[in-house]
């Protein structure tokens, strides 16, 4: 089957509902797009209750309906899975999206596996958290071929303000590996300088309020009480050491050793729990 576009632009297909998948498949019917949905566990559905869209008894049945399926799962494992399934019914000429975080390898053996099947693959991993998600702010990058990168921009336009063609399959992950890194290594820096403040007994959330207004401005101060918060915060931080552990392997399997930035973006996110529990006993502080 060739793939064909409506009327209304290409019909797209969205597995991985979670906390981040959920608004951008949201974004994605209401800005018009045909929206097709299929979930590993059914129960995850109910977030589209009230927006237009199909849902799909099988993976396979989801490709077989769609020119784009884009996918927002946790794990590369997971996308590879996914990949197998959607093989079966995939379009000749289908684009099928990771939007998750993974190694630029798993990028290549996405396009390869795709290929098999006569379509193709874009590497578009996501930056900004559910927020920017919501609000239809996120920067997307992207790697793969241009022209698929053309056809799937209005799509990925839907819930991005940026959206940035980086090169070749892999491009995109290497892109979000290094953007994750760099805010690591700005929050050890940030954790550093409060300890410090700290220590005096400064007013530490007000002093907080003042960078995040002055030159030394950054998202991991941005971040903090907004997206990064005391009931959340050993989650990003597990998730965050995570995609150290990612950057690392991804630059070593390019061959160029990361051990000084990956030790210090590590120590950024293990040591995330502790800025936020300063601030709140700060705040607290008599």
């Amino acid at each position: 089957m060739t793939a064909t576009q409506t009327p209304a632009g290409p019909v797209v297909g969205f597995i991985g509902l979670g906390d981040q998948g959920l608004p951008m498949a949201t974004a994605i019917a209401e800005a018009g797009f045909p929206l097709h949905t299929w979930a590993r566990r059914p129960a995850s559905l109910g977030g589209l209750d009230g927006v237009p869209h199909e849902r799909h008894t099988t993976a396979a049945g989801l490709a077989a309906a769609c020119d784009i399926v884009c996918l927002c799962v946790s794990t590369d494992d997971d996308v590879l899975q996914l990949a197998g399934r959607l093989g079966e019914g995939l379009r000749r000429g289908a684009v099928v999206v990771n939007h998750g975080t993974g190694l630029p390898g798993n990028a290549v053996r996405l396009t390869e596996i795709c290929a098999e099947a006569g379509a193709e693959a874009l590497d578009a991993p996501v930056s900004g958290g559910r927020p920017a998600a919501e609000e239809r702010r996120l920067t997307t990058m992207v790697g793969g071929p241009r022209q698929a990168v053309e056809r799937c921009r209005p799509v990925f336009e839907a819930f991005s303000r940026h959206v940035v063609h980086l090169g070749a399959a892999g491009s995109g992950q290497m892109a979000k590996l290094f953007n994750n890194a760099l805010l690591a290594m700005n929050q050890a820096a940030v954790e550093e300088i409060a300890g410090l403040a700290d220590e005096l007994k400064l007013d530490l959330p007000r002093l907080v309020e003042v960078w995040k207004l002055g030159s030394a401005s950054s998202a991991a101060l941005s971040l903090l009480n907004t997206m990064v918060r005391p009931d959340n915060v050993g989650h990003l931080s597990g998730v965050e050491a995570l995609d150290m552990e990612l950057f690392d392997r991804a630059l070593r399997e390019a061959g160029v050793d990361a051990t000084a930035v990956t030790a210090r973006g590590l120590t950024g996110a293990r040591g995330l729990p502790k800025l936020v529990h300063r601030l709140q006993a700060s705040a607290i502080r008599p």
